[in-house]
């Protein structure tokens, strides 16, 4: 058998050379996958356009969004996706590939821009025909829309059954978004997949299996408490489907669209960082108020939804208008939500044995930014109308 010298003068045999060869591209390949981060380990953050703009979402629209998540601390506080939900859509040309419509002159300048400042790019779409708003879906051009978002440097896709109903049969929806799934993973660019098909036939049991990133639990949210507090307090019971790279999700948030105030709105952000909800602000980044930016930004509070155990909260308290939610930390520490969905101000307490702590602990105010200091047995706080106090209990 022929050898072949090292430079080193020694000898190796070919057969001795190639499984040396495949070793080093093993352990090469198994270091690239653990340097590869896992899509949508946390829950995704950043905006999407349809809550305040609609249709009447432009390029101007979504770079003046991209430019205030990148100055104004939302990059920093984790908000990275910056999202076009419909409308965006123009006609096919002689290949298939989708084309922006007439308000985006140029998808892959747009998405250029976006990554330039350290973000991600989203889009949207339906496996229907056509999208909620009457635009072009795509349907029997999953191939080439996906390939075409590629092409654009895509890192998000809102997938909206809509007009869907008219050519599938309800019991088609999974393998539906599964070849959505794979037209996406075929193009090698990873991108989160997003299924929004408002928690029909009981999604959260097999959204992960085909591939989705997250999937709405719920109908479309609206801007007042009535829709915000019926579809967040609705979540208890799915925790168990929720973990990193598949997150239940409840819709997107609605704080400083206007129509709730501060306390409301307060509720809001923490009910859906206890829930490890994606977080999407739907609100005009370009003209939001600092008290806005401040309930959007909290540290602390977007700790919770980003914490790394992935745990979503449940409820294990409940009296009336009254509720206590708790989410397991990956430090061993415990988020504790006390709610008052009532008209007044109510003392709302938590028995510590309930979740899991017995003799003294440490307990902070989140939102205040203060600890608290020891407790034993119990704790109580006054929440106020629509309000919430969070905590973080620790035991010793």
């Amino acid at each position: 058998m022929q050898q072949h010298r090292r430079r080193n003068g020694s000898f190796v045999r070919p057969a001795q050379r190639l499984v040396k060869t495949a070793f080093a591209l093993i352990i090469l390949a198994a270091a690239a996958a653990a340097q590869t981060p896992k899509i949508a380990a946390t829950p995704p953050m950043g905006w999407n356009s349809w809550n305040h703009f609609a249709c009447k979402v432009s390029d101007a629209v979504v770079r003046a969004a991209a430019d205030a998540i990148a100055s104004n601390g939302m990059k920093q506080a984790g908000y990275v996706y910056v999202n076009i939900d419909d409308c965006w859509q123009g006609h096919r040309d002689a290949k298939g590939m989708i084309q922006p419509n007439e308000r985006f002159p140029d998808m892959k300048k747009l998405g250029d821009y976006i990554h330039s400042k350290g973000l991600k790019f989203g889009i949207y779409s339906s496996p229907g025909p056509k999208t909620c708003a009457g635009y072009e879906g795509s349907y029997q051009h999953e191939t080439e829309d996906a390939q075409q978002y590629a092409n654009w440097g895509i890192d998000y896709l809102k997938y909206d059954w809509c007009s869907a109903e008219r050519v599938y049969k309800p019991e088609q929806m999974p393998e539906v978004y599964k070849k959505m799934h794979d037209a996406l993973a075929a193009t090698g660019r990873p991108i989160v997949f997003s299924l929004c098909e408002y928690g029909l036939r009981s999604v959260w049991h097999w959204g992960a299996s085909i591939g989705g990133n997250s999937w709405r639990t719920t109908d479309d949210i609206s801007d007042n408490w009535n829709s915000m507090s019926a579809i967040g307090f609705a979540q208890n019971g799915l925790e168990g489907f929720a973990g990193p790279g598949h997150w239940n999700d409840p819709d997107m948030l609605e704080v400083g669209n206007g129509k709730m105030d501060h306390d409301e709105y307060v509720t809001h952000m923490s009910l859906w960082c206890l829930l490890s909800a994606p977080l999407l602000a739907g609100n005009d980044l370009a003209r939001m108020t600092p008290e806005t930016l401040a309930i959007l930004t909290d540290p602390e509070i977007i700790a919770l939804d980003q914490d790394t155990r992935g745990a979503q909260a449940h409820r294990i308290w409940e009296e009336g208008p009254y509720e206590v939610w708790v989410k397991p930390l990956a430090d061993g520490s415990t988020a504790v939500g006390l709610f008052n969905r009532g008209e007044d101000t109510e003392k709302v307490t938590v028995k510590l044995q309930q979740i899991g702590m017995l003799g003294s602990v440490s307990v902070r105010d989140l939102w205040a930014k203060k600890d608290l200091g020891k407790f034993s047995g119990t704790f109580s706080a006054d929440v106020p109308r629509h309000g919430v106090v969070v905590v973080k209990i620790r035991q010793g």
